[in-house]
Formats: C-alpha cells, structure tokens, sequence
C-alpha cells in the first residue's frame, strides 16, 4: 500500500509538524540514555532475510536508533512488555491470544504501540510463498483491533468505536485506557534506502507524538 501512503504523507506531514516541535525535547536521548523503543517486526529491519549480519540493518532500524535505545522482541507478552511504555509493531506475524490479551492490557495500562498494519504487503523477499520467515502478505488480525472498535481490509480503516480514522482510511488514533494506539494500514512506506525519506519521517514523528503522551 506504498502509493496510497506516499499519496497523503505530505499531508500527514503538515498536520502533526507543529505539534511536534515543542515535544521533541522530551524524546531526545538524556542524561541517562535514550528512551527504550520495543520493536516486534516481522520484516527485515534488524536483519537482512539470510539472518546475517553482513548487509544488516535497515535505513528504518537507522532513523529509530538516533532516537531511541531499540530493544527487539518476539512476542507481545506481558513478560516482553515489562517496563518500556513504547512499542513499535511494524507487521507483526500472528500473536498467540493470550499475548494479545496482555498486550491489550498493557495499553490500557499506559502503554503507547504504533501499529504497522498492511493488508496487502508488497515487500519484496526473496523467500517463497509459505515460507514461515517471509513476512506475512497481510496482517493477521486475530481479534485485537476488532476488540479496539477497527476492522481492516484492503480499502483501509474503518472504526466502529472511538478511534478517530483519518487520511482515507490509513490512520486511526486511538485513546484506550490510560494509554493509546496508532493503527496504519501500511507499512511499506518504510521500506526506503534513504534515513530522511519523508516515511520515516512520519514514523518518527508518530512515536514521538505516542511517547510524550
């Protein structure tokens, strides 16, 4: 869903960049370390898709470490939650219910997740269709955004609850508990060469937005 998301970044861009600036300070690596960011991917990001270190390391993961202290995981537990208030889920596989549940919980607790949601990847991988480490071709929504008042298709979001849906169908924000979480339904925007592409820019800006709520 690269084009449709590139079609409204600017957009994105203009709303949020206000807001944004006097909330940056309180992002920006202190005294004592960058803030930790949780990251639960099952793309690339880390890794190239040989598992190597050689050519590892997206331009995704490169913007993400200039802010924050990134700390991979591989399930969404309440065990893996324990502690950081940020999480960042770019494409996740399926969770087991339970962890869904804890995941849930751990938002209403006061946790912040940006939820990369893509209902039709277009990543390219060189591993074959059913291939357990390719990325899934479409999130796997085994319950939880429906539980948030969202459903997803491949036309975008629609929400039946109190999310706020914007910029046709491909960002819904939502207050849930004492924490929050922004669902889009994309996430091939992130994947660029380029640090500065404006799609990370709307990544980064989006996690700061979370993290200073």
């Amino acid at each position: 869903m690269l084009a449709a998301y590139v079609a409204v970044g600017v957009g994105i861009l203009a709303a949020i960049a206000s807001s944004m600036m006097h909330r940056q300070a309180a992002v920006l690596p202190s005294a004592t370390g960058r803030p930790i960011l949780l990251l639960l991917t099952s793309l690339p990001l880390v890794f190239n898709e040989q598992m190597s270190l050689d050519g590892g390391g997206s331009s995704a993961l490169t913007r993400l470490e200039q802010r924050y202290r990134v700390e991979t995981i591989s399930v969404a537990d309440a065990a893996s939650l324990k502690g950081p208030r940020l999480l960042l889920m770019a494409q996740p596989r399926a969770q087991p219910a339970e962890a869904l549940v804890e995941l849930d919980r751990w938002v209403r607790d006061g946790g912040h997740l940006l939820l990369l949601a893509d209902p039709k990847l277009e990543w390219p991988s060189q591993r074959p269709l059913g291939d357990k480490l390719r990325p899934p071709p479409m999130f796997a929504d085994t319950g939880l955004l429906n539980h948030w008042g969202l459903t997803l298709s491949e036309s975008g979001l629609v929400s039946s609850g109190s999310c706020e849906v914007a910029d046709p169908g491909l960002v819904a924000r939502c207050r849930i508990g004492k924490g929050s979480a922004t669902v889009v339904a994309d996430a091939d925007f992130i994947n660029v060469e380029d640090p500065d592409a404006p799609g990370l820019d709307l990544m980064m800006s989006e996690l700061s937005r979370l993290g200073t709520r």
